[in-house]
């Protein structure tokens, strides 16, 4: 199997650093070694912990309880991910570009919340202090940078990004145009008040989820109602199938076919390739 140059993050290209910090830097970021392994593993085990304990914090049972415990299970947490965030900032080459990229500001958020929850005063900041705990569940996107496959999946679903937003965009279309005729054929009395609210109910419909909340009453309504339900049946899948292909191409990307060339009979052709690279004759489709 051919293999591919791995690329660095922008952020981590440059001049060498110390060998202190390039040692460093091949632990934190790099996880080809058994270090760079434990250090992954580790992490990606109090990140699960740590959103583990803002979601117990949410269950007011367990909070008033074992109050002491979770704060103190934060604040170890918080400490561990300052240190990995500085640890970071050292060893990269590019401290600010990494600040300033997607996981320097997970980074940033997974540690910021709970020293503002500190500086907030009670009582008139009660909704700010909410939302700054809630910042925290930001941190399980931390475990996407220590899973191998993490960036396949984000780069099939880049490359598809196009085709899924046509795709939505014709889904929008249908949404309107059924939610309004849906308004002109059903009454107020049956819970279509208006275009948005028929709206509402088309994508609920249209999706297959079907809440009841509203429904037509009239054999019109319910024929309309009928055909929509079919037509998402139809197009559920579309989004599924146009992410799947594109992931089977990334996922293929540097793999070899093992079949042999009609012509020459030679084998070792890239796995997207239509035609022979040592004679030219075109490739069978499998």
């Amino acid at each position: 199997m051919r293999k591919t140059a791995k690329i660095k993050p922008h952020y981590n290209q440059g001049e060498s650093l110390s060998p202190w910090r390039e040692s460093l830097n091949d632990i934190i970021f790099g996880s080809e070694t058994r270090k760079g392994k434990a250090f992954d593993t580790v992490l990606s085990v109090c990140i699960i912990l740590s959103v583990s304990v803002v979601m117990l914090e949410s269950i007011d049972a367990i909070h008033q309880q074992y109050t002491r415990i979770l704060d103190s299970a934060e604040w170890i947490f918080t400490v561990l991910f300052t240190v990995e965030y500085g640890l970071r900032l050292i060893s990269v080459r590019r401290p600010w570009l990494y600040a300033k990229s997607f996981f320097g500001m997970v980074d940033l958020l997974a540690i910021l919340p709970t020293y503002l929850i500190v500086l907030i005063p009670g009582g008139q900041g009660l909704m700010a202090i909410r939302v700054l705990r809630l910042l925290r569940i930001f941190r399980i996107f931390k475990l996407s940078e220590y899973l191998a496959e993490a960036h396949i999946m984000v780069e099939a679903l880049t490359k598809s990004a196009r085709k899924i937003t046509v795709f939505l965009y014709a889904i929008l279309m249908l949404v309107v145009v059924f939610g309004s005729l849906m308004y002109v054929v059903e009454s107020g009395e049956a819970g279509f008040t208006s275009i948005p609210v028929s709206i509402y109910w088309a994508v609920v419909t249209l999706t297959t989820v079907g809440y009841g909340d509203i429904s037509p009453q009239t054999p019109l309504g319910q024929l309309l109602a009928s055909t929509i339900m079919i037509v998402g049946y139809g197009i559920i899948a579309v989004p599924t199938g146009i992410y799947s292909a594109e992931l089977i191409k990334t996922y293929s990307r540097g793999k070899i076919r093992n079949d042999a060339c009609p012509d020459c009979g030679e084998t070792g052709h890239d796995f997207d390739a239509a035609f022979c690279k040592y004679c030219g004759h075109q490739l069978d489709d499998f």
